[in-house]
């Protein structure tokens, strides 16, 4: 997968001066800025800890493992700004969605992979392109990395001051500058789950406390486990997927009284215990545990993961009470995850209140949910419009720890920095994309998008098209007719998306 000829020119050295680039991190992130760079044909170190190091979400030591959910969310860039993203992601050379293709599973409109295949395919890629070496090693400091660490927190200004050490899209201060060797350059993309003495060594440089938040992982179940008895397969509203399925989900009936004493039960259950320093982190919104969601009221579930609304129980012929869904986790169809159902219930709580799913009574968990804890910088104040530490330009940021949320989200931010850093090792001149764009309106957000207020008001967000500048909506359609409602609302996000695609391409064309 390596740019033709690239191979050629390596060995006969034509890089053989330049110095590489350091990439900290083997998620999705890092391998995504590993794999940009390299294509720019700049060298890079891709740095991970793992197997040495383990962390409390992964389980094996391939680049880009997906740890949460295997879904990348919906596919359509016609009416859904992830979609939008995965397409401008795909028009940018995206390794992540190049590795996501042949590892499709039935998902309905949702693109969803095998993750075992999808984390092979992007591991296989790296580690055969020849401008990539990867060091499997922990990075503990920034010192390891970079000659000299200046003590910047004093020289760190408020970005509306008037001050010549914030430059959003310039090369940074002069004193700073000098303070280090300018062939230097690193990315961290090391995640949520950034090590403590890692963090430790960025919160020393930034002066800036790091800002946190609880995320959760749904369990997931042997599909041969399944009661089809009871459990059927439909996609909502018998929404066609990408293959043309209609069934990509399987589909647990609730009638009321079974509703309420699940949710009485998940009210009831034994949950993980907090440290005495972790209970005043917030959760996500976007990944809450469902037994937070069961403590906001009755039907808070009901109108949530669990909304019954366009599925048809084919038992009764009607619409059940509640609905649980499961969506296919690996290309075998072998296990499927329990859709929404993101947990801190401590284990033995999980498989016996989860067995009280109709179809699930008697399932068995290939593994169970669990909880653990993310951090992320506050971006808007630490970094500038190309992703770099603006108390330090050699280091840029990359991922989740930029307060970006989600797997898409997460390596479009490396790709990201991966071109940035790129240009600026190559000496060309590079705008972050138009705001217009998924990618340059999420870039936006997290350095300065975001409505300024108290500690804690910068906090982390999935792409959506609220961060998108307006457009006006049409009025009519292609027919003549005039546009009301629903319709006038989904015309809208197609003119925003085919804005989006056109502004991207001519971005692209000067760059």
């Amino acid at each position: 997968m390596a740019p033709r000829g690239l191979k050629d020119r390596h060995r006969r050295g034509m890089w053989s001066e330049m110095k590489p680039v350091h990439v900290v991190g083997g998620g999705l992130a890092g391998s995504e800025a590993a794999w940009a760079l390299a294509n720019a044909g700049v060298p890079v170190v891709l740095h991970e800890m793992r197997p040495l190091v383990k962390t409390d979400a992964h389980h094996t030591e391939k680049f880009a493992e997906l740890v949460c959910s295997n879904s990348f969310r919906s596919d359509d860039w016609r009416g859904n700004a992830v979609g939008l993203l995965h397409e401008e992601m795909r028009r940018l050379g995206s390794l992540v969605m190049a590795s996501a293709g042949p590892a499709q599973v039935p998902a309905g409109s949702a693109l969803a992979v095998d993750r075992d295949v999808f984390s092979d395919a992007v591991t296989a890629a790296l580690v055969a392109h020849p401008l990539i070496t990867v060091e499997r090693e922990e990075i503990k400091s920034l010192d390891q990395l970079l000659s000299v660490i200046p003590d910047a927190r004093s020289a760190i200004r408020d970005p509306g001051a008037n001050d010549a050490l914030y430059d959003p899209l310039g090369p940074g201060s002069t004193a700073l500058r000098a303070s280090g060797r300018d062939d230097e350059s690193i990315i961290f993309a090391t995640g949520p789950l950034t090590s403590p003495s890692l963090a430790d060594s960025i919160r020393n440089l930034t002066g800036e406390d790091s800002l946190a938040f609880f995320d959760a992982i749904a369990p997931i179940v042997h599909a041969d486990s399944i009661d089809f008895d009871i459990a059927w397969k439909q996609s909502r509203y018998d929404k066609e997927g990408p293959g043309g399925d209609k069934a990509a989900y399987v589909n647990c009936p609730m009638d009321e009284v079974q509703y309420v004493a699940f949710i009485n039960a998940l009210n009831a259950g034994a949950k993980t215990e907090f440290k005495e320093w972790e209970k005043n982190t917030p959760y996500f919104e976007g990944c809450l545990p469902i037994e937070v969601m069961a403590e906001r009221g009755l039907d808070t579930l009901r109108f949530g993961p669990m909304k019954p609304v366009g599925l048809l129980d084919p038992r009764v012929g009607k619409r059940a009470h509640a609905v649980v869904q499961l969506r296919q986790d690996n290309k075998l169809g072998t296990l499927f995850n329990i859709v929404g159902f993101q947990t801190k219930l401590k284990y033995g709580a999980q498989e016996e209140i989860f067995r009280m799913i109709p179809g699930l009574q008697n399932a068995r968990f290939a593994r169970l949910g669990g909880i653990h804890r993310n951090t992320f910088l506050n971006s808007p104040k630490l970094l500038d419009g190309t992703l770099r530490l603006r108390a330090e330009p050699r280091v840029r940021f990359a991922g989740q720890v930029t307060g970006v949320e989600g797997y898409v989200e997460s390596a479009a931010m490396g790709m990201m920095a991966g071109r940035f850093a790129a240009a600026e090792r190559l000496g060309r001149a590079i705008e972050p994309p138009p705001a217009t764009t998924a990618l340059g309106a999420l870039i936006a957000h997290v350095t300065g998008g975001h409505i300024a207020g108290g500690k804690g008001s910068f906090q982390p967000m999935n792409v959506n098209f609220g961060l998108f500048p307006e457009i006006a909506a049409p009025t009519h359609g292609a027919d003549g007719k005039k546009l009301k409602g629903e319709e006038r609302g989904r015309a809208k996000k197609l003119a925003m998306a085919e804005r989006a695609l056109q502004d991207l391409n001519s971005w692209l064309t000067a760059a």
